[in-house]
């Protein structure tokens, strides 16, 4: 038998797209409490469902399949080109799976358009009505504006007509840039995909007593609970040892540890995996913005998470993917780069931020490589020797000084061809979750 929770998401999935959704309205729709709507609308965001925008509220938008991950709505598109709406408004939930440039004649670019795909145009009202009539949304670019006969075109067809006071070029390089942002924030696996729901979760109120947690612990065999308000606001975390030397009736709030440390739904598994592994934590309470109880995250489950996933934690055309795409490993343990233009700050050296991340690449494949554990840097002290130039093949070679169960330490040495430039000491993490093969 389905959750209450599963059956809000199956209610969400039957609305029509676009049509605002809220918490309460979803309670009162399907007689259930609102926290348990909340649950639906997160899950249903999920699995992408359901948008949230600024300013807009939740609404129903277009099923995005996982592996078509570089989409946007035209709700969040909007703000991102300072657009305003012509006409479709009643289009504006569904997703944007693609755009093209409207700079050929109409018989040329028929074959490009696609269902679902927007058209960037000026003025030219044949081709804002070839894109509508194809079944495709169009951005008008310089403040253009449409004749009324596009307008209503568009509000037959619920596809939107969109203006943006930016010219094609511009607007172009925005939309790129976002479509990228948001594949890059997919790929993150984080605390959403895995925590426990507060419907799932044994927690006690701060007004019970040691005899409740006593209770409850032999009922779930747990020994860690969280402990919240009446408002469902959480304010502590009990665990066995609190309880030690204190009577039945004494109440929670005398023994809990207060102010627990938390994550919210958005936080990475890589960094929940660096609290725990860094301050020995075995649960940590997942909240919202008010420090509502929403679950938890136990490090079991985010540990089995990264085991099973870390390889989709990899991400593309990040800051840090473009300056480290090209070092290669020459030798095992040895990487080799040659400093491009986009390295160099304005005296034309290799800049410092980029250098640290070159050693910090370096030192976390080399864990890979040699202790089979992922790394996140916790320390990177690195001193310049000589001034690295335009051009330079620099060779940055990491030994692993020191490593134990939960952290390293490695010495790393930058070499060019007159030899040692810089060297640097790196502290970091060793992350359980992630095992070399």
């Amino acid at each position: 038998m389905a959750s209450k929770r599963e059956k809000g998401v199956r209610y969400i999935k039957k609305l029509p797209i676009g049509k605002k959704i809220s918490v309460r309205g979803l309670a009162r729709e399907l007689s259930i409490s609102e926290g348990t709507a909340y649950q639906a609308i997160k899950t249903a965001e999920t699995r992408g469902l359901v948008s949230t925008i600024e300013r807009v509220g939740t609404i129903r938008i277009d099923q995005i399949p996982a592996a078509q991950i570089e989409t946007l709505t035209y709700h969040a598109l909007l703000q991102i080109i300072n657009g305003v709406v012509l006409g479709g408004k009643a289009g504006l939930g569904k997703s944007l799976h693609r755009f093209l440039i409207g700079a050929m004649t109409g018989d040329r670019m028929v074959p490009y358009i696609t269902q679902n795909s927007l058209l960037i145009v000026g003025n030219r009202k044949e081709i804002q009505r070839l894109a509508l009539e194809h079944d495709a949304a169009v951005l008008i670019t310089g403040d253009l504006g449409a004749a009324p006969e596009i307008i209503q075109l568009a509000d037959q067809k619920a596809l939107p007509v969109l203006m943006t006071p930016f010219d094609t070029y511009t607007v172009a390089t925005l939309i790129n840039r976002a479509l990228a942002d948001q594949a890059i924030k997919h790929k993150i696996a984080t605390v959403a995909d895995i925590y426990i729901p507060v419907s799932q979760t044994r927690f006690l109120y701060s007004r019970q007593t040691v005899a409740d947690y006593k209770r409850l612990n032999r009922q779930t065999s747990h020994s860690r609970f969280p402990v919240i308000t009446q408002s469902q606001q959480l304010v502590g975390i009990v665990t066995s040892k609190d309880i030690l030397d204190y009577s039945g009736q004494t109440t929670l709030d005398k023994v809990m540890t207060p102010t627990p440390a938390s994550v919210t739904e958005s936080t990475s598994l890589a960094s929940v995996s660096h609290m725990m592994v860094y301050d020995g934590y075995e649960l940590i309470p997942v909240v919202d913005r008010r420090l509502h109880l929403l679950g938890i995250v136990s490090r079991q489950d985010v540990m089995a998470a990264l085991d099973e996933g870390h390889g989709t934690l990899k991400l593309q055309d990040t800051f840090s993917d473009q300056m480290v795409s090209k070092m290669n490993e020459v030798n095992p343990g040895m990487f080799q780069t040659v400093v491009t233009p986009q390295m160099i700050n304005q005296i034309g050296t290799i800049s410092l931020g980029v250098l640290s991340e070159l050693v910090v690449s370096a030192c976390q494949r080399l864990t890979v490589a040699k202790l089979k554990r992922q790394a996140t840097i916790d320390q990177v002290d690195l001193h310049y020797l000589r001034l690295i130039q335009l051009d330079t093949k620099l060779t940055i070679t990491p030994l692993v000084m020191e490593s134990g169960r939960h952290s390293a330490k490695l010495d790393v040495n930058i070499h060019q061809a007159g030899g040692l430039v810089a060297k640097a000491i790196v502290i970091c993490q060793l992350l359980e979750g992630y095992r070399g093969k």
